[in-house]
């Protein structure tokens, strides 16, 4: 909404009136005739009017000034932000042929609409996707089992080592995701697959399936979907670095980002006999790939072109014992998906890569959630000067207004611009040089309030007196948008047999600025001028950072995380944010950024930073913290209500949302703190540890650290050992083979019933 102007008195004739007439019996007690017709009851009415008068007038000064005000600052509202997302589209009943969809298909989350961001070929085809997971920690009865049934393959000098590993399909329900790097040969395996429908009958009809499908996906682009694992990652905006960031931070075009390059996606070549080459090295090729962002950072598709149906086969003709060994595709177990196994598609990271993955899928295009409007009917045209029209649908996506001026046959299309006065005259002038350099038609959009203005005539033109206004246009849901997996789950104008699912949570929705936010804006941009200066200007913009939001924003002024010994005021020319979330589903009691919230505000501080300073976004680094507290209870309090009102206490105490940084946790002063809960007579012991760490008085924190309470016990006496607070912990690190040594990757079965 916009904003509202604050009204100094409200009140009417009728009220005024009233309020004179019931103040009579106090002042003059001795007037009883208050019938209309008395001529005192006359004055009275008639001052009342003019009162009205003058408070009318009053309340005009200030909407007029504050509209003037705002209207020179240029502050309309922050408006909602429209969430992104990934869908997939499978064809599981259609005939076996490619379908391709348009950009802008609308897909349903219940009633959220989303629209894709572009076209793509459906393939009729499924697709799994799996790495191969090492098991470093296998039993020496299973190893030797599989050393024994693999002595071949260590009968070369020197003798290779065996690295046993499980096909392990990747699952998007798990949050930390997959470090790409850690598994067996680096590499995501993606099964293209017949589908079940047509996979059946025996083997010469599958056969025939599979060559079916294989004409059908000849030639055509794979849209490979991939969701990162984003959590835990660093954001820098400023000098050197925010030239490498800036692949994902413009314009989104059909380019390989810098890091693509780290990707190769591979089909195998298999030799016509369907065995493998006479030394026993699988080979594959290369495919072409083209992708809008960088995959490896923030979700995205990448499309794959596809080879013809002779090149998309796999290894048929191999001894059993060698499926899945070395460099092969993994082995697949199941033998309903063997069955149906059309090719593999492997996605190889290359050494040095950040590459941690939570889902990857087929058929897979990026979606922005927004509702189109076509041809609203504006106000028509007045042709004077300032005029504005309002849109029916709030808020607008900014630059998503399509606006037309003029009767059908002679309409002219406007275009938005941000600023009317860079606009030229309507009636260019002789002498002006710069005039024929600017556009006319333009018109500003405040998109919060869905207000479009348009020129005075000598900036910009004034729309024609009659002339007819049409407006097509999009408005976002805002946070309505960030819906959990498999919420969108319908699309009305899809071909029969495709269905659409979301496999992954959308982002990137949030509410308007509110009436009061917006106008605490004034004083600050005052301040600031929307650059980034002081330490308070940096803290004021990036809560304003559109599509998050912020719960806490700490400024270090001339500090650099990245170096260890550096401490606050050691780094000259260098500023260091620390964010915090306002929700995090993984950790609701310590919000961690992500990387595509660290990206929306470094994409907002970008531009209104100085040349010469480099900033740095940072999410908070935890530290456990474990407290165990002995009280006694007053004899009349519930003492299991006592108890939980010391652990909230504590825990409120302890917030990572208000918890000042570089300040230490100091015993006694939680002590303090739960001794002022009502109910609490006295505290027996506090006991506070960090980590594994033994009890102590106190744990400091530098740098970015902020605690995070892991468990807190309340008792009565004495205070438990942290010990049995916090259990016991342990396990060793995975191992893997060592440096330097040979290994062949060998698949092992799973037991069976």
């Amino acid at each position: 909404m916009p904003l509202t102007v604050p009204t100094i008195d409200d009140r009417r004739h009728t009220d005024l009136v009233s309020d004179a007439l019931g103040r009579i019996a106090v002042h003059t007690p001795e007037w009883t005739n208050f019938n209309r017709s008395d001529p005192g009851v006359t004055l009275v009415e008639v001052f009342a009017f003019l009162t009205e008068s003058l408070l009318y007038r009053a309340n005009q000064i200030p909407e007029r000034n504050r509209r003037k005000f705002l209207s020179l600052l240029g502050i309309p509202l922050r408006p909602a932000s429209s969430a992104q997302g990934l869908v997939t589209f499978s064809n599981d009943r259609g005939p076996l042929e490619t379908i391709t969809l348009n950009e802008g298909v609308e897909v349903l989350a219940g009633r959220v609409p989303f629209r894709t961001q572009a076209g793509l070929d459906v393939l009729p085809v499924e697709a799994r996707v799996f790495y191969k997971r090492a098991l470093p920690d296998a039993p020496e009865e299973l190893r030797e089992y599989y050393e024994h049934l693999y002595a071949s393959y260590r009968q070369t000098q020197p003798p290779p080592e065996l690295t046993l590993y499980e096909t392990v399909p990747l699952d998007p329900a798990a949050p930390a995701g997959v470090e790409v790097q850690s598994t067996v040969g680096s590499s995501l395996w993606v099964a293209l697959l017949l589908r079940r429908g047509d996979a059946v009958g025996g083997e010469e009809e599958r056969a025939a399936a599979r060559d079916a499908a294989r004409r059908a996906l000849a030639g055509k682009a794979v849209s490979l979907g991939f969701f990162p694992t984003v959590f835990d990652v660093t954001t820098v905006a400023g000098a050197e670095r925010v030239r490498g960031a800036a692949a994902h931070t413009g314009p989104e075009r059909l380019e390989a980002p810098a890091a693509q390059r780290h990707l190769d996606f591979q089909l195998p070549e298999v030799p016509a006999d369907g065995g493998l080459p006479t030394d026993g090295i699988p080979r594959y090729r290369t495919l072409p790939s083209r992708a809008r962002v960088d995959v490896l950072e923030r979700p995205g598709v990448v499309e794959v072109a596809l080879p013809g149906a002779a090149d998309l086969r796999t290894w048929t003709e191999i001894d059993p014992l060698e499926a899945g060994v070395g460099d092969l595709p993994p082995a697949l177990d199941a033998t309903d998906l063997g069955d149906r196994l059309i090719t593999w598609i492997r996605v190889r990271v290359s050494v040095g890569a950040a590459a941690r993955m939570t889902w990857a899928g087929l058929n897979a295009v990026a979606v922005e959630q927004r509702t189109n409007v076509a041809d609203e009917v504006l106000a028509a045209g007045t042709g004077e000067p300032d005029q504005v029209v309002r849109l029916a649908r709030t808020p607008v996506l900014p630059g998503s207004v399509r606006l037309t001026v003029g009767a059908a046959a002679h309409a002219e299309t406007w275009r938005e611009v941000d600023d009317l006065l860079a606009a030229a005259p309507e009636v260019p002038l002789p002498d002006d040089d710069e005039a024929g350099g600017h556009e006319t038609n333009v018109f500003v959009l405040d998109a919060e309030a869905g207000e479009v203005r348009f020129g005075d005539g000598e900036r910009g033109r004034r729309p024609p007196r009659g002339a007819a206004m049409h407006a097509s246009y999009s408005v976002s849901d805002g946070p309505a948008g960030n819906v959990a997996p498999g919420a969108i789950a319908m699309a009305p104008g899809l071909p029969g047999g495709l269905r659409v699912t979301n496999p992954v949570r959308t982002w990137g929705g949030a509410a308007a600025e509110t009436v009061a936010q917006g106008e605490q804006q004034i004083t600050r941009y005052l301040k600031h001028r929307d650059r980034l200066v002081t330490a308070e200007d940096f803290e004021t913009i990036a809560r304003r950072a559109p599509g998050v939001e912020v719960a806490r924003v700490e400024v270090v002024p001339a500090y650099n995380p990245e170096v260890a010994a550096a401490g606050p005021g050691d780094a000259a020319g260098a500023v260091t944010l620390l964010v915090i979330p306002a929700a995090d589903p993984l950790q609701p009691d310590a919000p961690q950024p992500d990387r595509l919230f660290l990206e929306s505000i470094c994409r907002y501080l970008e531009p209104r930073r100085l040349v010469t300073t480099e900033v740095f976004l940072r999410g908070p680094e935890y530290v456990p913290i474990w407290i165990s507290v002995g009280i006694d209870v007053v004899a009349d309090e519930s003492s299991a209500e006592v108890r939980e009102a010391v652990k909230r206490a504590l825990l409120d105490f302890l917030t990572p949302l208000r918890w000042p940084l570089r300040k230490p946790i100091v015993a006694l002063e939680l002590q303090a703190v739960a001794t002022r809960v009502p109910g609490v007579r006295f505290v027996n012991e506090l006991l506070l540890a960090r980590g594994a760490e033994a009890p102590a008085a106190s744990v400091e924190l530098v740098g970015l650290q902020l605690p995070r309470v892991l468990a807190t016990s309340v008792g009565a006496g004495r205070a438990i050992p942290v010990d049995e607070v916090r259990g016991r912990v342990g396990g060793a690190a995975p191992g893997g083979p060592g440096a330097g040594a040979r290994f062949v990757p060998v698949p092992v079965v799973p037991e069976t019933c």
